[in-house]
């Protein structure tokens, strides 16, 4: 039997049971959508924590207390402002070491309020960091050396305060202490869950005194370039340890941060992606099962046809195809689904990523193509194996 007759056959016989047809498919397509999905918002999702983590800066190199691991607790940190100059003077970077004391404090403006993230940092903090400020003007050393009460305003933080107004020169309270405001951020959205627009940046000596603790946090580093990143690590923990001998500390990198969140984020796109696999695999079954169905209600055709010189391999022929047929049909809807949901999820739910890549289309194809194949062998080896003649008796 030549394919081109094959195929045909193999049409016209799922045309004549449509909504069997259909209703067979319904697993294939269910399966291949979620795949597609689920692929799409695992993609989104990395690419979107890469974004986020790349819009910190670039060849940055953080340093903090004790041995950073997910799941361990915070060290309380030794760390002081004459580290600081120690770690830039070790790294050839003196002016390229930020700081930042990080407490939770209520800013006030006449009758509004709201609670945010007050940072105390120094000025070497725009230029380690990304953080472009869009009014105004970041604090300097000498605000940082004379305890200045200057802040510098998230975005949200500026619209629910001063609605509107223009919060330059103002005076807001923090933590019951008034500050003037000297500059506005640049809008930059939320990262890892934390809206930066509502953080508040102060002058790390008028942190100190706000939260009566003369100890910093941690350290960001700024290195050179991309490839000074590891010497930058180990240059500055090398300056930590001859001033710390029996404190731990850790240095990481954009690259060690991006590599850990990509294989974290990497494994559950995969988890996910093969618990929606699942509903392929019971589509295979109901594919399976139709077929077994069909190989009984057309027992007298099959019969006829190898009366007539129709061979085992033709009639296996055409029942794969039928089985690929449809199994190939549902996952070009499942996919159709699948893209169309992503890109409506992404539309609606703006918090959800959701990037369609070209080969989780091609994966789902292929994989629901090779469904029907494993899955239409063995009714269509019962097939091609009936005997003409008991066949053609067959009522």
């Amino acid at each position: 039997m030549r394919l081109a007759e094959a195929w045909r056959v193999a049409v016209t016989a799922l045309r004549a049971n449509r909504l069997r047809s259909l209703l067979t498919m319904l697993g294939v397509i269910i399966g291949v959508a979620s795949v597609v999905v689920l692929i799409a918002i695992g993609t989104g999702a990395q690419r979107e924590v890469e974004a986020q983590v790349e819009g910190l800066g670039s060849n940055l190199v953080l340093v903090v207390p004790g041995q950073l691991e997910l799941g361990s607790a915070p060290s309380r940190s030794p760390l002081d402002l004459d580290d600081a100059e120690d770690v830039g003077r070790a790294v050839g970077q003196p002016g390229r070491v930020a700081v930042t004391l990080a407490g939770g404090e209520t800013v006030r403006f006449g009758a509004r309020s709201s609670f945010a993230t007050v940072n105390g940092t120094n000025a070497a903090v725009p230029d380690v960091f990304s953080r472009a400020v869009a009014r105004g003007e970041y604090f300097r050393d000498s605000d940082v050396d004379t305890r200045r009460r200057v802040a510098v305003l998230g975005s949200s933080l500026v619209r629910d305060l001063f609605d509107g107004a223009d919060p330059l020169g103002r005076q807001v309270t923090i933590g019951g202490v008034r500050f003037r405001v000297i500059g506005v951020f640049e809008e930059v959205g939320s990262a890892f869950g934390v809206d930066s627009d509502r953080d508040v940046h102060i002058p790390v000596t008028a942190a100190q005194r706000l939260f009566s603790d003369d100890r910093v946090d941690a350290l960001a580093i700024k290195a050179p370039t991309a490839d000074s990143t590891g010497r930058v690590s180990d240059e500055a923990l090398a300056a930590l340890a001859d001033a710390y001998p029996d404190q731990e500390f850790s240095a990481v990198t954009q690259d060690q941060i991006l590599g850990t969140l990509g294989r974290i984020l990497g494994l559950l796109t995969s988890v996910l992606a093969a618990i929606a696999a699942i509903s392929l695999v019971v589509g295979g079954v109901g594919v399976s099962n139709i077929m077994l169905v069909s190989v009984r209600e057309r027992t007298r055709e099959i019969g006829l046809r190898k009366a007539v010189g129709a061979r085992q391999r033709d009639v296996l022929l055409q029942f794969l195809l039928e089985a690929v047929l449809l199994t190939s049909l549902g996952g070009v809807i499942g996919i159709a689904l699948g893209v169309g949901g992503s890109l409506a999820l992404t539309t609606v739910v703006d918090q959800v990523p959701a990037v369609i890549t070209w080969w989780s289309p091609a994966l789902a194809f292929g994989v629901s193509a090779a469904v029907g194949l494993f899955f239409g062998v063995v009714p269509a080896r019962r097939a091609g194996r009936l005997d003409p003649v008991v066949a053609l008796r067959q009522e």
